[in-house]
């Protein structure tokens, strides 16, 4: 992976409420999620923070297995290869800790990228849902409904 060499940035890790704080101003569609498992950030030569990872228990309860884990949220400030070097470091990291899968997903119309540099692969295409609220447990609109969605796996 080469996105781990890139000069003037490095991983460092992450406390999770400056990782949601980060969040919340950088990511374009979602807010912070409400746990993880744990968070690694990239970090430049001065100091500044330029992106985060969040990484957690797998959303879809089918796919939580106590081996797998999820890539709930990431965020950038623009700066070039930080998604991928936050990937590759998530998917390390996890590794480390015993766990076999790691997953994320992205909506239609991004493009991956991030995810192809640091060696990701598809794994299926999700079709739009309506929104997840049900009558047993309804949830609010969070505007993202209706959008098709790709998964992804680490490899």
């Amino acid at each position: 992976m080469t996105g781990d060499r890139t000069p003037g940035l490095r991983i460092v890790p992450m406390r999770f409420t400056d990782a949601c704080g980060f969040v919340a101003m950088w990511h374009r569609h979602h807010g912070a999620p409400v746990g993880c498992k744990f968070c690694v950030g990239v970090a430049d030569d001065a100091n500044v923070l330029r992106g985060v990872a969040i990484v957690g228990r797998p959303v879809a309860r089918f796919l939580d297995n106590g081996l797998t884990l999820e890539v709930t949220r990431t965020a950038a400030d623009g700066t070039p290869n930080v998604n991928s070097m936050l990937y590759g470091a998530a998917w390390r990291a996890a590794k480390a800790l015993g766990y076999r899968r790691l997953i994320t997903y992205t909506q239609h119309g991004e493009t991956g990228a991030s995810l192809r540099a640091a060696a990701w692969r598809v794994v299926a295409e999700r079709p739009a849902r309506p929104g997840w609220t049900c009558p047993s447990r309804p949830r609010a609109a969070t505007g993202t409904e209706g959008i098709p969605r790709t998964l992804w796996e680490a490899s």
